[in-house]
């Protein structure tokens, strides 16, 4: 199948200029938004004798050019890191649904790397208390001296995700999204054309919409994905998501997780019940993973999904490359009963990068590394690849093609996302203007995107009353195993939707009590509650 392919030009400053021009931004064009920008676009990477040889662990995130990667530390875009930043470095990849047993298994038998891979704050479960135990070094002086780019790029309110607020030391450096609502609702608008159909904007509409879909053949009118994981667009709908960021204050005083509000979660498990029940969405849908809803997407079997909205320019390729005639949109998400839906905003920290207090002979030069990352070198090389390997230099223009095929996509994934360590990821500016996907892939995000989505209360350090409960222990997009297991039950069948008031009498009893207490009295003392 030819593959298509958009050709455009990009003016390309030449390398003498990157380091005299030590005004210009060092990454924040990656969004077009307004950070403050670096003072210096070399990123004052100041080169030693050797090469700063320090190992770093890092999470796959089911990233297929990663994983299928025979030994990604050969791969020769790391070379050209390594080259462009005087590194050597040993990348010790940690496979993406194992990571958080991984992690706690790597702080337990004390086999840490020089750098160590966050998913977040510095009290996320994975770092198994590795901060308070002083396994991390404090960065704040290595970040004055040597970091300064780091501090103007990333927002405070990331750094805070950072800090011990007790003792005020920074301990990890953020990879950060200045756009909170990045999860978008997707939906195949050849489809729509072909059963007569509007853009829905309510949930009835969007279950009209499904339904449409079926009776035209669709396989999979809605996605469905194990644990509700991005198929998880009506709980969006009724404001119920009750995962780690989602509590919400209720009338009565107390904070509690949002599905304690029953009359809408109630609501939300009928709507999934329903397409359950009309075959709406796949039977099997409790059991899918990643990598399978990934390929039902992408192979043209869904017609409505959830995913990132920053990959829609590989993923709408991707499905354009195995289903020609395929075209898909990003739209707004139905909303219920408030007027409003959308997905559970993200905190402002993607990934978080952290020192071994051990490697503290070399964290100056792991720190400008780090540094690098923000500079307009960095941007240009993990935007496009490698100077005519990847794109050309034509009159002083950069000439990239923007890959449609799986291969080139993947990739350019890699590169764009996994690869370039300390960015805003809410996308990739340089290579999104370049086609016609990515374009509308900005429109969503500064038009559609930043009016919708769900906010509500985080605690970061995670109340101890959660941790002391695992079965009742949110994810960051995962309701508690309880909640989540009775949920499913009444999806199923097995259970009547009025089951659902005795799950919350066994939350309370089995210690949610004493989760809505340290809540209510973290909220009101205003200790690390982030809104």
């Amino acid at each position: 199948m030819t593959k298509f392919m958009t050709r455009a030009g990009i003016l390309l400053t030449t390398f003498a200029m990157l380091v005299a021009c030590s005004g210009n931004n060092g990454g924040s064009s990656n969004t077009g938004t307004t950070t403050e920008k670096p003072s210096s676009t070399n990123a004052g990477v100041e080169k030693p004798k050797e090469p700063v040889k320090f190992s770093i662990s890092m999470r796959t995130l089911n990233v297929a050019y990663v994983e299928k990667h025979p030994n990604i530390n050969d791969d020769k875009y790391v070379k050209k890191l390594e080259e462009m930043t005087n590194a050597d470095l040993d990348i010790r990849l940690i496979p993406h649904n194992e990571y958080q047993d991984k992690m706690v298994q790597m702080f337990a038998t004390n086999d840490i790397p020089d750098v160590v891979q966050g998913s977040g704050g510095i009290s996320g479960p994975e770092l198994a208390g590795a901060v308070e135990n002083g396994v991390f070094l404090p960065l704040n002086d290595l970040l004055k001296e040597h970091g300064q780019d780091l501090l103007n790029f990333i927002p405070q309110e990331a750094w805070d995700r950072m800090t011990d607020s007790k003792s005020g030391n920074i301990y990890g450096i953020p990879e950060v999204l200045s756009n909170p609502s990045r999860r978008a609702t997707w939906i195949r608008t050849d489809l729509l054309k072909k059963v007569g159909k509007e853009i829905p904007t309510t949930v009835e509409e969007t279950l009209d919409v499904l339904r449409a879909f079926k009776a035209a053949g669709v396989e999979q009118p809605f996605a469905g994905r194990q644990n509700f994981k991005y198929a998880d667009t009506f709980f969006g709908s009724y404001d119920v998501f009750g995962y780690l960021n989602q509590f919400k204050l209720f009338p009565d005083g107390q904070v509690k997780p949002s599905f304690f509000d029953t009359e809408n979660m109630k609501k939300a498990i009928e709507t999934y019940k329903t397409m359950y029940d009309e075959g709406l969405i796949s039977k099997e849908f409790a059991t899918i993973e990643s990598t399978d809803f990934r390929s039902n997407v992408t192979s043209g079997k869904a017609g409505m999904w959830s995913m990132n909205a920053n990959e829609l320019p590989i993923w709408g390729a991707q499905l354009k490359n195995n289903v020609p005639d395929a075209e898909v949109a990003l739209i707004p998400s139905p909303v219920g009963t408030d007027g409003k839906g959308g997905y559970a905003h993200y905190n402002p920290v993607t990934r978080s990068f952290y020192i071994n207090a051990a490697a503290k002979d070399k964290a100056a030069d792991i720190v400008k590394f780090f540094n690098w990352m923000v500079s307009e070198q960095a941007e240009l090389f993990f935007s496009f690849g490698i100077e005519g390997d990847d794109y050309k230099v034509e009159g002083g223009e950069a000439k990239f093609e923007v890959p449609t095929d799986t291969e080139g996509t993947d990739k350019l994934r890699y590169l764009n996302g996994w690869l370039w360590m300390i960015q805003d990821t809410t996308y990739n500016k340089r290579v999104s203007s370049l086609s016609e996907s990515g374009k509308q892939m900005i429109d969503a995000f500064d038009n559609m995107l930043s009016k919708e989505g769900r906010s509500a209360i985080e605690f970061d350090p995670r109340l101890e009353a959660l941790v002391q409960n695992p079965d009742l222990n949110p994810k960051s997009d995962e309701m508690p195993p309880l909640i989540l297991e009775q949920v499913l039950r009444i999806v199923y069948g097995k259970d009547s939707i009025d089951s659902y008031d005795k799950v919350l009498e066994e939350y309370l009893s089995k210690g949610g009590a004493d989760i809505i207490k340290e809540a209510t009295e973290r909220y009101n003392n205003k200790e690390n509650a982030f809104e």
